[in-house]
């Protein structure tokens, strides 16, 4: 969402990017009014008419151009005559993105007709289309994009010829790129755009309207409630607060100033310095985006990745989201006792007040949104019929929406939704280069080669290549274009390990042992036969990526590659969040700095700190059977992964209830280690036995320490 608050960093998630023109008399009603009429079409399009999904898109890019020309300017003139020549600028560029609109509509059946021919008039479209989704992605995000956008663009069509080694392309005209660009499912209006179109936009609006109906004040007054009087509670407070906040919030930075604005105040006053304080309202934040039902729109991107309904996306979500929100708790807990904060929230509100106030209008839409997802229901149907409940509910709090409400929350929603609609067009041109030159196989196979076919290798190299590239892409961005590059890799690599073992056990297909022969005739006789792990390993390093693929296909079962993909794309899913904590760009550290009056870089350092969880849950994707399992085993791994997350947070801290000497510390980095091995239940039930004892002792020495001053 667009909440804004305070001197803020451009939020690149749904917020404010680069300024937006200052609205004032008619200028200020057209906006209004235009902002109001795509949130209708769009709710129109999505749940009672039936438009292709190229229409939808192009109609989604006209909608939301428009909407950018007027509320992002293309500069910022210092005289009255320039502001009106700006004006008149973007007036024209918005409306040359609706004519985008209308000529793929009207001209579609004759371009065909002629065979794809291009005429002087499609040149001049495609063109425009291509150059504005740049330029709004400029003003909304600054220049990193459109520079990625254009560095992958001529790289087909100019100076890709140039590269030498694996990367080189012979390069593709611009006519066809543009065609590609324009029509095709890789394109500007492919996938990616359509998704937006169809289902983001949707769940923007339903958190428009949840918010307008006061579900924010609501999840801040609940989680002072339930956890204002604990000692330090103020951090839980953030920690409730702001997962709660994220079931309704895919935004990071969203979060950070709708519910930072309340809890980092309450921290400071309860004793954390605004350094933590700030850290920790923007580590829970980043939360949001990993937090069904709503996550971020990385998730919905990811759904048509694998061909999955939504649904199972936010289903295996919900036990990893609440692990990561009880690491932080854990750093939260920590901190208290070490500084010896048993100051409380002063006066936190009464629960049964709270919940009689705004537990119908939060908890009834959100399970109408829930119930018709698991009956079925396309997102953004439910999200549609969601936000009928939001209306409703309403009528059963304080904060009726009525008439007035709506208008005003349809132009929230859409003012909201300008950043990732044109984010996601623009895109669509590095997609488009990264499928036509066949990009992501090739930086699979570097990926390959450089981790030497080591999983931890892999996502170490995944986990900084997220870091840089969300140095200056947004969150959804960046998942999108590692995604595309390198889940394939990943997958591979977790699929190795049962790869080895039917090599080794000579159990394979016919066609699996000709291309072992193939490639290892000096091992002929054994192939087929059971043999030791590391021989089959060696073996299976010897097969070309090319053969790779149907060596996997013909020896896992299907259900094992598709829980491998899925893993492969949640742990870049996770990694790709860490750019929101992770210095020297992190942009929610960086909100709830200015929110805490704290140090920006030492807020962001600390964040980091406190947000392990992004890095260590994704193990549990990478190298136990959680996705693809039961719900009891996932529990099971769970339990082991708190503990583990427990274990690591008080030896990375030295101190848990009271303070951890450096061999007790060693001892817990191994419970951590054991805990995530991916070994059978004995040695997990061994980690938790050795480390119980050690925090039953560290309880009952806090017992009879006295706090810190």
């Amino acid at each position: 969402m667009a909440d804004t608050a305070g001197p803020v960093p451009k939020d690149r998630e749904g917020g404010s990017g680069m300024a937006t023109r200052g609205h004032a008399g008619p200028l200020r009603v057209v906006i209004q009014a235009i902002a109001i009429f795509v949130a209708v079409a769009h709710i129109y399009l999505n749940v009672l008419a039936t438009p292709s999904e190229l229409h939808l898109a192009a109609f989604h890019f006209a909608a939301f151009g428009l909407l950018c020309a007027l509320v992002y300017p293309a500069w910022h003139a210092r005289t009255e005559a320039g502001r009106r020549v700006v004006l008149a600028l973007d007036i024209a560029l918005g409306l040359i993105a609706v004519g985008c609109f209308f000529y793929l509509v009207l001209g579609e059946i004759s371009f065909y007709a002629r065979s794809s021919e291009f005429l002087p008039i499609d040149w001049v479209m495609t063109a425009a289309a291509a150059i504005l989704a740049v330029e709004f992605t400029r003003r909304t995000t600054g220049w990193t994009i459109p520079i990625i956008i254009l560095v992958f663009f001529t790289y087909v069509t100019v100076w890709g010829r140039y590269v030498p080694g694996m990367l080189t392309f012979p390069g593709l005209s611009f006519e066809t790129m543009l065609f590609r660009g324009f029509y095709t499912d890789d394109g500007m209006l492919g996938n990616v755009a359509q998704i937006g179109a169809r289902d983001i936009v949707m769940f923007i609006l339903f958190g428009a309207f949840l918010m307008r109906s006061g579900a924010g004040d609501f999840i801040i007054d609940f989680a002072r409630a339930v956890a204002g009087r604990l000692a330090g509670g103020p951090g839980f407070v953030a920690v409730i607060g702001s997962a709660l906040f994220g079931t309704i919030s895919g935004s990071a930075v969203a979060n950070v100033v709708s519910t930072g604005v309340v809890t980092i105040p309450l921290m400071k006053r309860a004793g954390y310095s605004a350094r933590f304080a700030g850290a920790v309202e923007s580590t829970a934040s980043t939360g949001g985006q990993i937090m069904p039902p709503v996550m971020g729109a990385g998730a919905f991107v990811m759904a048509s990745y694998l061909q999955v309904d939504y649904l199972s996306i936010a289903a295996i979500s919900i036990l990893p989201a609440m692990l990561y929100f009880l690491s932080v708790g854990f750093y939260v807990r920590i901190e208290a006792k070490k500084h010896g904060l048993t100051l409380t929230d002063e006066n936190p509100p009464a629960l049964t007040k709270v919940l009689r106030e705004g537990a119908i209008s939060f908890f009834v839409p959100i399970g109408v949104l829930v119930g018709m997802l698991v009956s079925g229901y396309s997102p953004a149907y439910a999200a549609g019929f969601g936000i009928v409940a939001v209306i409703v509910a309403s009528w059963a709090s304080p904060r009726r929406i009525g008439p007035l409400g709506i208008l005003e929350a349809l132009a929230t929603g859409s003012k909201n939704m300008i950043l990732t609609a044109v984010l996601l067009v623009a895109i669509g041109i590095v997609i488009n280069a990264v499928t036509t030159t066949g990009l992501g196989n090739t930086f699979s196979l570097m990926i390959n080669q450089w981790a030497g076919s080591n999983l931890l290798i892999a996502l170490l190299l995944i986990a900084v290549a997220s870091l840089v590239l969300g140095m200056g892409l947004p969150v959804t961005a960046a998942y999108i274009v590692l995604a595309t590059l390198s889940a394939p890799a990943l997958a591979d690599l977790i699929l190795r390990q049962d790869l080895v073992a039917a090599i080794a056990s000579g159990e394979i297909a016919d066609s699996v042992k000709a291309v072992l022969m193939l490639v290892a005739p000096d091992q002929m006789a054994a192939i087929g036969q059971p043999m030791d792990s590391a021989a089959a390993g060696a073996l299976l390093d010897r097969v070309p990526i090319e053969m790779k693929r149907m060596v996997i296909d013909q020896t896992v079962a299907p259900q094992a590659i598709a829980a491998a993909m899925m893993a492969a794309h949640m742990i870049i899913f996770w990694l790709s969040q860490d750019s929101n904590v992770t210095p020297p760009v992190c942009l929610a550290a960086f909100a709830a700095a200015a929110i805490a009056k704290g140090p920006p870089m030492a807020t962001g350092f600390t964040a980091w700190r406190l947000a392990k969880g992004l890095y260590i849950v994704p193990l549990l994707f990478a190298y136990t059977p959680f996705i693809g399992n039961s719900i009891w085993i996932d529990l099971e791994l769970s339990i082991y992964c708190a503990f583990a997350l427990y274990a690591f947070a008080v030896a990375w801290e030295g101190y848990g209830e009271a303070p951890v000497n450096w061999p007790v510390r060693i001892v817990l980095i191994g419970c951590f280690l054991a805990l995530l091995w991916p070994a059978d239940r004995s040695l997990h039930l061994a980690a938790m036995a050795v480390m119980l004892p050690i925090v039953a002792w560290n309880i009952r020495r806090s017992l009879r320490t006295p706090q810190a001053a």
